[in-house]
């Protein structure tokens, strides 16, 4: 029988959570090969100080997951066609390299969640709930724009959250914020009879920009500073603006109430549409709540926001909020692409936020997370002390500067288990995003150290 000399740290939380990352860090290095047989949860409950269902949940994760095998009578075994060294991320560019010694590359993106985080038990109890009780004409072709109970959900969850004024008939169901704000792009291409002039931050993720062209946007860059993006930078002739004030991306500037309220106003004076993407809102840990700015305009404001960092972005749920003229186009919009999205899957959210799981599970990932952030600042400072970070309020990436060409640290970073990517600005220098969601607290220190031996001195200029 394996011994899994497995860390827990109570003070974190997340019991199971941490059990299941490091039987599967266990498996992928090898250390537990396919056939090993675990311990009896009661066993190794024991052992750790822990109830007997904490490590039972974790082992079920890890069954469902298809990383475990349990059986009556044969106890728990590593999956037999499970490899070793099986869930590594190959390095970028070389599919299938995985060199001895290399450091596991935990998640594809800078602002990737942990998806063993998931919480599939809470997922899997409302899945069953939902097809308990689902009548049989709720599985039919629905409404484009999203089932009602979701969108009374959400609209009750926004206003409660968010400070959003909303109804349930402002709501539309989306797959994520990208198609949500892209539709509202196309819904005011169509209104204008043109292409529409769409004011952007700046910097911002590269990969927004793209779909905001094809839908029918002239983007045009604004510069991004201490407070936010620069209302007095905006273009007189611009149709919309698409921010993200509650956690900007990359720098994590949080947009000041002067500026909201100068947004705002800006707005109001020009009948322009402010395209709020509320990006990381969910996910603060060392500032109080601040309310969107959805909630000061809703007549001029789009709200958009998704579950693909609270949850997953595999679920593919997103929603926005928004004036009724522009709910009423995008869910014909909607309705013309793809008919909406999957309808158990909405119930199954529905559910989860009605009964309270999904503020319990956004309470534990704050805590993760957290522990996490504060782990790789602790590092960069002690080992990287010439970079300048920024934005660690909320949100699963930090953003850092320093001099001389960072573009090296990319790789470098990736080399030591972290996400990374730079970030480039027609206004200002560039920065480097780095993720930290996937990468365990415990591990941050030594890939910190293996990023600060590998970038060597020549990075700095």
């Amino acid at each position: 029988m394996a011994d899994l000399h497995l860390v827990v740290d109570r003070a974190a939380g997340g019991l199971a959570g941490q059990i299941a990352r490091e039987v599967r860090e266990a498996v992928r290095s090898g250390r537990l090969v396919p056939g090993a047989r675990l311990p009896a949860t009661r066993d190794l409950a024991r052992d750790l100080g822990l109830s007997r269902g904490v490590v039972v949940e974790a082992y079920e994760q890890l069954v469902a997951e298809g990383l475990l095998e349990s059986r009556t009578g044969a106890g728990t075994r590593v999956a037999a066609r499970v490899a070793a060294g099986a869930g590594r991320q190959p390095a970028p560019g070389r599919p299938g390299d995985e060199r001895e010694g290399s450091w596991p590359h935990y998640g594809h993106r800078p602002t990737s969640p942990d998806l063993g985080l998931f919480p599939r038990q809470a997922w899997l109890a409302a899945v069953r709930h939902v097809l308990a009780t689902l009548p049989n004409d709720a599985l039919d072709y629905g409404d484009p724009g999203g089932v009602p109970a979701l969108r009374r959900e959400l609209a009750a969850y926004l206003g409660r959250v968010r400070a959003a004024d909303v109804s349930p008939d402002d709501v539309v169901v989306v797959t994520g914020v990208a198609q949500g704000l892209s539709l509202v792009v196309q819904a005011l291409v169509r209104d204008r009879g043109r292409r529409i002039v769409l004011a952007a931050e700046d910097p911002t993720s590269a990969r927004q920009l793209p779909l905001f062209r094809r839908a029918g946007a002239d983007v045009v860059p604004v510069p991004v500073d201490g407070e936010g993006i620069v209302v007095e930078g905006l273009p007189g002739d611009a149709d919309a603006v698409v921010v993200t004030p509650a956690h900007q991306y990359p720098t994590g500037v949080v947009l000041s109430p002067a500026r909201r309220a100068a947004l705002v106003d800006w707005a109001a004076r020009t009948g322009a549409l402010v395209l709020e993407d509320d990006y990381d809102a969910e996910l603060r840990f060392d500032r109080d709540p601040v309310g969107c700015l959805q909630g000061l305009a809703p007549d001029r404001v789009v709200l958009a926001g998704s579950v693909s960092k609270a949850l997953a972005p595999g679920l593919r749920l997103g929603w926005i909020a928004a004036p009724p003229r522009v709910a009423r186009a995008v869910r014909l919009a909607r309705g013309e692409l793809d008919l909406g999205s999957p309808v158990v899957d909405q119930y199954v959210l529905a559910h989860l936020i009605d009964g309270g799981g999904y503020d319990r599970h956004l309470r534990r990932m704050r805590r993760e997370y957290r522990r996490r952030r504060d782990a790789l600042v602790d590092a960069l400072a002690e080992d990287l002390p010439w970079m300048t970070v920024r934005g660690i309020s909320a949100g699963l990436h930090l953003y850092a500067e320093g001099t001389g060409d960072l573009s090296g640290l990319v790789e470098a970073a990736r080399a030591a288990g972290l996400s990374a990517e730079t970030v480039t600005s027609a206004h200002g220098s560039p920065g480097l995003v780095l993720g930290f969601a996937r990468l365990p607290a415990h591990r941050v220190a030594e890939a910190v150290r293996v990023l600060a031996g590998k970038a060597g001195r020549d990075v700095r200029g």
